[in-house]
């Protein structure tokens, strides 16, 4: 179960990277809120696959659940419960406030993934 896939991690770090300057340098009202969530669970799912001899189904599901937990540890405001409102790190990461608009955007992340894994690889192979 535990191996290490190398173009996986690839793209870990290149989505990391996008995300960092998305993170840094927009501050725009799509690109940042949308296309960032879009984003991070697909790098979270190339670096569950990067380790884990998983199928897609299960990889992208559980990168979803992830993420839906996520979210709702925002809506439960966690980051203040946890007294972590002072740190930017944690406030970046777990994020402070709840959206369906998030859920909706790593939704639409996690059906690229399933087009992607299922009907574009098999195009190009």
């Amino acid at each position: 179960m535990i191996t290490f896939h190398k173009n996986y991690f690839l793209l870990t770090l290149l989505l990391f990277a996008v995300e960092v300057g998305i993170a840094l340098f927009i501050h725009d009202n799509f690109i940042r809120p949308y296309i960032g969530d879009v984003l991070v669970v697909i790098l979270i799912y190339c670096f569950v696959k990067s380790f884990l001899k998983v199928s897609v189904n299960k990889a992208a599901i559980a990168v979803l659940l992830f993420a839906i937990c996520i979210e709702t540890l925002q809506y439960v405001t966690i980051v203040e419960k946890l007294g972590l409102e002072n740190n930017k790190i944690a406030k970046t990461v777990i994020g402070t406030s709840f959206a369906w608009e998030d859920i909706l955007a790593y939704i639409a992340g996690i059906l690229i993934v399933i087009v992607f894994e299922k009907v574009l690889r098999k195009k190009l192979q």
